[in-house]
């Protein structure tokens, strides 16, 4: 199984102002686009070719660093732009996730809150995570392409927090982008879409 460059589902103006069209520009076509290139070299005879992507990166975690951060990304950016959609975010979430939200992080407001301090509390770069660890919600960070799937969870909502993903919009204000990603750009049915597949 090669990795291949997903299309955005949506224009790359799509999550302007919050996101602009020369961000997704970049970061898509260019970053996502050198993930999905190198990891193709490093794949070719890793022994892991044929596997699923998840299975390389569990496979690669600890082992074979060039693969694993090339198919870490590769996978936390096809998600990425998945979680995100024009006119998204805000506090109307699909009710089996505001329930999980309210029992497992304290409600949604103090979901948003920790959720924002992952993603400002990750020194250099790497993501802020909402996933799914033994049934349960858990809010996590991880370092550079790792993510929650090499510590026994799932992830079903992610935000990029390397420079590339925000520095031409918002400088080094990095609260500022988190805070625009969860009000204003989340795609709340895709992260509901994932945790029913992790809680299945």
């Amino acid at each position: 199984m090669s990795f291949e460059l997903p299309d955005l589902p949506y224009a790359y103006d799509a999550l302007a102002p919050y996101m602009s069209a020369e961000t997704l520009e970049f970061h898509h076509d260019k970053h996502h686009q050198a993930y999905v290139t190198k990891g193709n070299e490093l794949l070719a005879g890793s022994g892991l070719e044929g596997k699923s992507l998840e299975d390389v990166v569990k496979e690669s975690f600890g082992k074979n660093a060039p693969l694993f951060n090339n198919a870490g990304q590769h996978y936390n950016h096809i998600h990425f732009w998945k979680w995100m959609k024009k006119d998204g975010g805000g506090t109307s979430l699909p009710g089996a996730l505001a329930s999980a939200i309210e029992s497992d992080l304290g409600g949604y407001d103090k979901f948003r809150a920790d959720f924002i301090a992952a993603g400002v509390g990750q020194f250099g770069s790497g993501w802020a995570w909402l996933a799914v660890k033994d049934g349960k919600l858990e809010i996590m960070k991880t370092p550079n392409g790792e993510n929650p799937l090499v510590h026994g969870a799932s992830p079903i909502l992610g935000c990029d927090v390397w420079e590339h993903s925000y520095y031409i919009d918002y400088r080094n204000a990095r609260p500022k982008y988190l805070e625009a990603f969860i009000d204003n750009m989340i795609n709340w049915d895709y992260v509901l879409e994932m945790y029913e597949a992790a809680t299945k």
